[in-house]
């Protein structure tokens, strides 16, 4: 089978940890090929398909330079055997762009996996709010006296802009306030644009956890992104420590509510994130940890992820 993986570029990608490698890597070792192409390479025009400049490519196993490209190609989407949509945020105009193109090509018969519509009605951080029992106290608004109320009332609070990764644009303020009204100031753009807020959580000190949920059924193990040096973020990408643990019973809990109704809108793989017994984004876009999991409790990842999808396309 012909796998498509709309990514960023591969000559970008840390091998080590990349969980995208980790499913091509997987994909290859079970006989199917690899193409690969970036977002700006997906095109349509009237009278074709939806179609894209793509590579094919072969996994060499070295660390460094790790594929070579056999052939290059322009390929119909609905050609191939599944389309799997692994750019990296932001959710910006571009990405939206994108995933209309992938609809177009599911009506042509394409095999997108995540579904794009799914895509875009699951804003990775906006999403939790379909699951208010989970969730921490959460503000949404452009509104900076709402969040000075907010802030009134909870003290000690986490505020976040809607399209960060990785941890960027992430700040507390705690019961003294300060700076409270630059950083709203400036998150919000004076007032223009949507944030968010959430009361600060302490469990955050034991970590991050990322959960991955693949076709509706949970990973045994956790990933606990723990800040490290005073840091308030336990994200990978700004410092913080990753450590592999067994799902809690609430972990549990929250990941097989969520799964079900996750899968059944065509979201094969999510990455819940949880920061004590709160449940604090939904990741769908390209979630990661794969291999800090696998190799650290030996539970293949990306062996139960390709399972998923062969069984998908299956039916």
């Amino acid at each position: 089978m012909n796998i498509l993986f709309i990514a960023d570029p591969l000559e970008s990608f840390k091998v080590y940890k990349d969980s995208t490698f980790a499913m091509m890597r997987e994909a290859a070792r079970r006989g199917h090929q690899v193409w690969a192409c970036e977002q700006p390479d997906v095109t349509w025009q009237r009278g074709g398909m939806v179609q894209a400049k793509a590579r094919h490519i072969e996994l060499t196993g070295l660390a460094d330079e790790w594929f070579y490209v056999k052939t290059t190609d322009t390929v119909a989407l609905a050609d191939m055997g599944a389309v799997m949509m692994r750019k990296d945020p932001p959710f910006d105009t571009e990405y939206l762009y994108t995933t209309h193109l992938l609809t177009q090509a599911a009506r042509e018969g394409a095999r997108v996996f995540n579904r794009p519509q799914a895509l875009r009605e699951h804003p990775e951080k906006l999403a939790i709010l379909e699951f208010p029992e989970f969730i921490a106290p959460t503000l949404v608004t452009c509104n900076i006296q709402a969040v000075r109320a907010f802030h009134a009332t909870h003290r000690d609070i986490i505020l976040k802009p809607l399209d960060g990764m990785g941890g960027a644009g992430i700040f507390r303020v705690r019961e003294d306030g300060l700076n409270l009204g630059s950083i709203t100031e400036t998150l919000t753009r004076d007032g223009t644009q949507t944030i968010m807020v959430q009361g600060f959580l302490p469990a955050i000190a034991q970590g991050d956890k990322r959960v991955l949920v693949i076709d509706g059924e949970p990973v045994p193990h956790a990933l606990a992104r723990i800040p490290q040096g005073g840091e308030v973020r336990g994200n990978l990408a700004a410092g913080g420590l990753g450590v592999a643990q067994p799902l809690t019973d609430k972990d549990w809990h929250i990941a097989r509510t969520l799964g079900p109704i996750l899968a059944a809108r065509g979201l094969l793989l999510v990455g819940l994130d949880i920061i004590g017994e709160h449940l604090t984004e939904i990741n769908v876009t390209s979630p990661t940890c794969f291999q800090e999991i696998t190799q650290q409790t030996g539970f293949d990842v990306a062996a139960r992820f390709i399972d998923a999808l062969e069984a998908r396309l299956s039916v």
